[in-house]
Order: C-alpha cells, then sequence, then structure tokens
C-alpha cells in the first residue's frame, strides 16, 4: 500500500523502526482499511541497533555485469547485497561509478522507479574490518532501479544520452538475469546445481551480457552523419538526423560492400528501427570487420567531396558502377 519494495519492509520488520516520514501515511491507510492502529505504537518503537548489531557479511565474491566486477555479499541474515560503488559502475559503465543517487534521482525516472534509495540502502558490517560500516543495494533494489530505466526508456521519457546509456546497460543486465535466473532454477530443481562447475553460472552470465551488449556497439561513427549533413546542407543535430539517410546508407554501405549481402539483409532482416538495425544482423552473420572498414573509408572519401553527387560519382567509380542518365518527359504546366 506504502508502494515500497518488499525488502524495505522486511528491513523495518528486523530493525523495529519504521522511520517517521511514514507515520502519518500508515495511520492514514490503517484507518481507511479499519486496522486497529495508534500513534503510541509507531513512536514507541525500539531505537536502531548499534552498529555491532548490523548484519555481517558472511559471504563475498565478484560478479561480472557487462564491463564491471560487481562486489556481492550475502549477509548473516541471508539478505543479498551490490556494493553500493559497484552497482554504481555497473549501470555508468564508468570506473568507481560515480554518484548513485544522481543516476536513481534523476528526473525522468521518478514516475517509474518506487524506490527511495537512501531508505533502501542496506547497512551492514565487513568481516575483519573494524569500525567501519558498509552500505549496498538489495539485490531486488538494484533489479527495480534497473526496470525503471528500461521502462522509461520504452516511452522515450530518458532526456540525455548518458540516461540512455544507462537504460542500456540495465536492460542487458534483465535480460542477461532472466536467462541465468531460469538456468538456476532448473539446475536447483534437478540436483544438477550439485554437478556443474563451480563458477557455471557466472560464464553464462558473462556470455548472455556480450550477446546482449553487442546490438547496442557504436558501429556507424559520428564522423559519417557529420559528412551526411554538411554534403547534404543538413544544419541540424546528428541525432536528430533525417530518416531519409538510411537510404544514403544502403546505397553508400551496403550495396557497395556486397550487393549479395545488402539484397540479404532486404529478404531476411526486419525493417530497421532504433535498437535493431542491419549492421547488428550483419555482425553476428558475416563478421564486422569488413563493415568497420567500408565505413572508414566512406568517411575518408566523402571529406573531400564538395556535395552528395559528388560521393555518388566517386563511390560508384571505386566500385566498378555504370552511370545511367534517363530523360523523362512531362506536359508542360497549365
Amino acid at each position: 500500500m506504502l508502494g515500497k519494495g518488499q525488502s524495505t519492509v522486511a528491513y523495518w520488520a528486523k530493525t523495529g523502526n519504521i522511520p517517521t516520514k511514514w507515520h502519518a501515511k500508515l495511520l492514514e491507510l490503517a484507518e481507511a482499511h479499519r486496522i486497529a492502529l495508534t500513534p503510541s505504537e509507531l513512536v514507541a518503537l525500539p531505537a536502531l541497533p548499534e552498529p555491532a548489531e548490523l548484519p555481517t557479511a558472511r559471504y563475498e565474491g565478484e560478479l561480472p555485469l557487462g564491463t564491471a566486477d560487481v562486489h556481492c555479499y550475502v549477509l548473516s541474515n541471508g539478505q543479498r547485497v551490490i556494493s553500493r560503488t559497484s552497482a554504481a559502475t555497473a549501470l555508468s559503465g564508468i570506473r568507481h561509478g560515480g554518484d548513485l543517487e544522481s543516476y536513481v534521482g534523476a528526473e525522468p525516472l521518478r514516475p517509474y522507479l518506487r524506490t527511495n534509495l537512501k531508505d533502501d540502502l542496506v547497512h551492514f558490517r565487513l568481516t575483519g574490518v573494524d569500525h567501519k560500516n558498509v552500505a549496498g543495494l538489495s539485490a531486488e533494489t538494484f533489479l527495480e532501479i534497473c526496470k525503471a530505466y528500461q521502462a522509461a526508456a520504452n516511452d522515450n521519457a530518458l532526456k540525455t544520452d548518458r540516461q540512455r546509456a544507462i537504460a542500456r546497460q540495465a536492460g542487458s543486465f534483465l535480460a542477461a538475469c532472466s536467462y541465468v535466473g531460469i538456468t538456476a532454477l532448473i539446475d536447483e530443481a534437478t540436483g544438477y546445481q550439485y554437478e556443474r562447475a563451480e563458477d557455471a553460472l557466472r560464464v553464462k552470465l558473462r556470455a548472455y551480457l556480450e550477446d546482449e551488449m553487442r546490438p547496442w556497439e557504436k558501429t556507424f561513427p559520428d564522423q559519417l552523419w557529420v559528412e551526411f549533413g554538411r554534403l547534404t546542407g543538413w544544419e541540424g543535430a546528428i541525432h536528430n538526423r533525417p530518416k531519409w539517410w538510411g537510404k544514403l546508407v544502403n546505397e553508400l554501405v551496403y550495396d557497395c560492400l556486397d550487393g549479395d549481402v545488402a539484397q540479404w539483409l532486404r529478404d531476411n532482416a526486419p525493417a530497421p528501427r532504433h535498437g535493431q538495425n542491419y549492421h547488428q544482423w550483419l555482425t553476428s552473420q558475416y563478421g564486422l570487420k569488413k563493415l568497420l572498414e567500408h565505413i572508414w573509408m566512406l568517411i575518408g572519401m566523402a571529406s573531400a567531396c564538395r556535395d552528395m553527387d559528388e560521393l555518388r560519382y566517386r563511390m560508384a567509380l571505386k566500385y566498378g558502377k555504370h552511370q545511367v542518365q534517363l530523360r523523362l518527359y512531362i506536359d508542360p504546366p497549365e
């Protein structure tokens, strides 16, 4: 009813403390549902335990998420926790991650995220480390953040390239975790968990993430769009480039690279759209190296041209195409 995650309420129950900012809402809900609850019952709850009573990390390890090795722990109370810094690194792709609160508190994300990071941080102690408490995210909270970014991206609510990059990372994590999760459940149900290699699930996770993230690699560099803009007189931002430039890509990249490949893509691949374009099919079917070499050659040739007609002419000469000029006759306007 409060819109809080199960892990948050479990933590309140464990510590015997509900933050005061929720008291009024709880009393309001209790009255609406005819539940006997008085303010004194909330105010009289015991105080938070001393740091020494915080749960302790009994097991720790590293989980490969994208390019980051995420520090994770299982606490003495059974809770699974991800290091706060590692969570930021995994989402942002930046070493040491930066400010996790800024990623979670982004304005476009608020309608999609029910968790409050400040309330949902899990405080615990590391074995052998005295006088230092550590804060982390429960596994559930981390997945809630990933789901929120993915939902916001699906609604085109994200405003910056950084936010969209985080959403792509988050979507990849969710997909990879679902694959590994069903594998783990089957292994547990069949007893194979005792037979498989110790790191089998981590190996699968890394492989799934590589498959998920490869479609988002930036194959077409911005320099190509800059040259297309100069040659066509486009004055807008390259990130909002005209859709008809897709025809230029087909003509100057795929048709020149390999006519058979271009035809195969038209016959077998779906219509290009955001997140699923021809070059992603080419990557898995024919190899990326040849495509990249061709693109950079095209950029170099385009930089020496004055307009798109000249680029088309030079590309036609290079790839042995013949120029055909047709003359069309129409009735004069009335």
